[in-house]
């Protein structure tokens, strides 16, 4: 007999219990059933009923489903099989003997299983931070399926959900990705689907460092920003704002960063810069300056720009303020001098 053949539990004609308790035969959706029923010689009539619909009398089929057939019909054994078995077959068959012109009946229940399947599930979903979500997912199966949500993240740990419904209040950023829904009832492996959520935040300038570039030689100075969606970037000097394009200058945007590229630093080019991140949930922007790299300096000034977030209104610094740095840069200017001054000093004396 195959494995996906379910067997019920035969019944004798003789057994002093005959007709026995109602026995169960469990089979998974698709697979075939065999109902037999253990006979002897006393036994002169045989039929195998559904509810009051005869399927089988002797080797006579009186029914006009093709799934059900006859497997045996012998002097101890009478056994049918119903084929591609599916949920309408689920329910009592009774196998009824005639010995010595007494009636005897004994039923087996017919219990379909059918694996898990996900009917319904929300779709994909963009949410601004701090908003509500609410995710369904729905699923079928026999018996009913389990239903767990979880977050696909490193961070995440475990199931957040053991329901149909996930509901996250205040979500942030950091929830942002795909949760998975799993449904599951042991007829066969789970079955899971995923629902990308998109949380929207405006602009977070991560990093914008001043840069010290000698005269002649090439600066480049770096503006990083999170946001979704991203981020579109503005470079100003002062108050003008710089051009794609604009002589010895190269703009560059990608995603998460903008790049203000001198391909040959003049003494015009140093100053204050302002990088300036925003989309349609807000804006900030970060203030580096470019300088001049001196050749005494032991140790160049490279400290993080002032960020300014123009969502809230702070300011921020991640080292060095620009007065440290303009502290050192005169004080390496003035070393210059003093040393000019003694060589000239010492010149005119000779």
């Amino acid at each position: 007999m195959t494995d996906n053949v379910r067997l019920g539990v035969p019944v004798r004609s003789g057994d002093a219990t005959f007709p026995k308790a109602m026995d169960n035969v469990t089979v998974r959706q698709g697979e075939s059933a065999t109902l037999r029923c253990a006979v002897d010689n006393r036994v002169t009539r045989v039929a195998w009923l559904n509810r009051s619909s005869i399927l089988y009398a002797g080797n006579d089929k009186w029914c006009l489903d093709p799934r059900v057939v006859l497997l045996a019909n012998t002097k101890t054994q009478y056994s049918i099989q119903i084929q591609d078995v599916d949920v309408y077959d689920e329910g009592p068959y009774t196998c009824s003997v005639q010995t010595d012109n007494h009636p005897k009946t004994s039923r087996v229940h017919l219990i379909v299983q059918v694996s898990p399947k996900i009917i319904d599930i929300s779709p994909d979903i963009s949410i601004n931070e701090g908003g509500n979500v609410s995710l369904t997912c729905i699923a079928t199966g026999r018996p009913d399926p389990t239903i767990t949500w979880r977050h696909i993240s490193p961070k995440a740990v475990g199931f957040i959900s053991e329901d149909e419904y996930l509901e996250i209040t205040g979500i942030t950023r950091e929830q942002s990705g795909e949760y998975e829904c799993s449904a599951s009832n042991d007829v066969s492996a789970p079955v899971v689907q995923r629902v990308k959520v998109t949380v929207n935040y405006p602009p977070y300038i991560s990093d914008a460092k001043s840069t010290g570039v000698p005269v002649g030689q090439k600066g480049i100075l770096l503006c990083e920003a999170s946001a979704v969606p991203s981020a579109d970037f503005q470079w100003y000097k002062d108050d003008k704002r710089l051009a794609e394009g604009q002589k010895g200058l190269k703009v560059e945007n990608k995603a998460f960063f903008s790049r203000l590229t001198f391909f040959n630093v003049s003494e015009q080019d140093y100053g204050n810069y302002t990088c300036v991140a925003s989309n349609q949930l807000g804006n900030t922007n970060a203030s580096m300056i470019l300088y001049e790299e001196t050749t005494t300096a032991l140790t160049p000034w490279k400290g993080p720009g002032a960020v300014h977030d123009g969502n809230n209104g702070a300011w921020r610094s991640g080292g060095d303020d620009h007065g440290q740095r303009a502290q050192a840069e005169r004080r390496g200017r003035k070393q210059e001098e003093e040393e000019e001054e003694e060589e000239s000093v010492h010149r005119f004396r000779k």
